[in-house]
């Protein structure tokens, strides 16, 4: 399984951004797909997640304003990131695997992208 990612940049606060990752090789062994990210330091954390049933998870801080869909048989996810903070900077990883309790449930899958680094100035 290969995690295609991109549409990070630079947004000043208040604007948007729309993240995509796109799923190949072997899309069977995916059952979960989600966007984690990095801010400065080790860790990444659970920004939002979703299942092949449609089940999704968003971390409290960012509810109501990123809506995570898929299109394309499934096969490409999106972030749709609005209403931008700075504390929204980092770099954001595309993550998924077989199981979707790993995704969703903030312990990452088994499955990572390449970051893209997203910079929301004050």
């Amino acid at each position: 399984v290969q995690l295609q990612a991109s549409g990070g940049g630079l947004v000043q606060a208040g604007g948007s951004l729309r993240l995509s990752c796109v799923v190949s090789g072997s899309p069977s062994r995916v059952a979960a797909i989600g966007w984690y990210r990095q801010p400065p330091g080790p860790s990444r954390f659970l920004v939002a997640a979703i299942s092949n049933d449609g089940v999704t998870n968003y971390a409290e801080a960012v509810k109501g304003r990123f809506t995570i869909s898929r299109e394309n048989g499934g096969n490409t996810v999106y972030l749709q990131m609005d209403s931008l903070k700075p504390e929204d900077t980092a770099v954001y990883y595309c993550n998924a695997d077989i199981n979707p309790a790993r995704v969703l449930g903030g312990q990452g899958g088994g499955y990572w992208g390449q970051g893209t680094l997203v910079t929301v100035s004050s």
